[in-house]
């Protein structure tokens, strides 16, 4: 009995070792088969790629290249020939006085038909503020004296009455001088005239059109 039961363990024994013996050679060869098909395949893929160019790169964006600078404006040689010499800016033009409104409400008074040459010894120049009887004593008394409202108008000969359209002429308000119209070299004003003597004279035909508005009462 002993000795039958020695001989059923040593055949469970040689099985158990030859079933791992089997295991092992069995998980030995599968790894063999894993290699050589991933060999087939990894020569498969080279059979197939043969002749097909390599696939490109991604190109990577290139920076923008700076904008030229726009070369700097060269200045022409003055001295070289055929040069033009650079023009001066334009002067601003000179300004023009400013224009009294009372004075184109001038009261109109008779001239004479022609011109008559006038020679006097009472000449000087005036200035704006001077009162009435101050302009008396440098020329004179006047030919003629107007009022309206806060105005007074002081005419004068200038020897051209005729051809120049009118007498010169003395604006006072509230009893001083605030502008002058002069034609007569004798007669000068220190102040802006609303006419200067460059005015070139030129003749009205009939007369002086304006009309003088009366003065308002409160």
């Amino acid at each position: 009995m002993r000795r039958s039961t020695l001989w059923v363990c040593a055949l469970l024994a040689t099985a158990t070792l030859g079933c791992k013996q089997v295991n092992e050679q069995v998980a030995k060869v599968r790894e063999q088969v894993a290699k050589v098909r991933e060999k087939l395949a990894a020569a498969r893929e080279r059979f197939t790629n043969r002749g097909r160019p390599a696939p490109l790169a991604p190109a990577q964006p290139q920076p923008a290249a700076p904008a030229p600078a726009a070369p700097a404006p060269t200045q022409p040689n003055p001295l070289s020939p055929g040069a033009r010499p650079a023009r001066e800016p334009p002067s601003k033009p000179p300004a023009k006085p400013q224009h009294h409104p009372a004075i184109a409400q001038a009261p109109e008074v008779p001239r004479p038909s022609r011109d008559e040459p006038y020679v006097s010894n009472d000449t000087g120049t005036i200035a704006p503020g001077m009162r009435e009887n101050e302009v008396y004593a440098l020329w004179g008394p006047p030919a003629a004296v107007r009022h309206s409202g806060e105005y007074t108008y002081l005419y004068f000969r200038n020897g051209c009455e005729y051809s120049c359209g009118m007498l010169d002429l003395v604006m006072l308000q509230n009893g001083q001088v605030v502008d002058a119209v002069l034609r007569w070299e004798g007669h000068l004003y220190s102040g802006q005239s609303s006419s200067p003597r460059a005015t070139k004279p030129h003749y009205t035909p009939g007369g002086d059109t304006l009309t003088v508005r009366p003065p308002t009462t409160p």
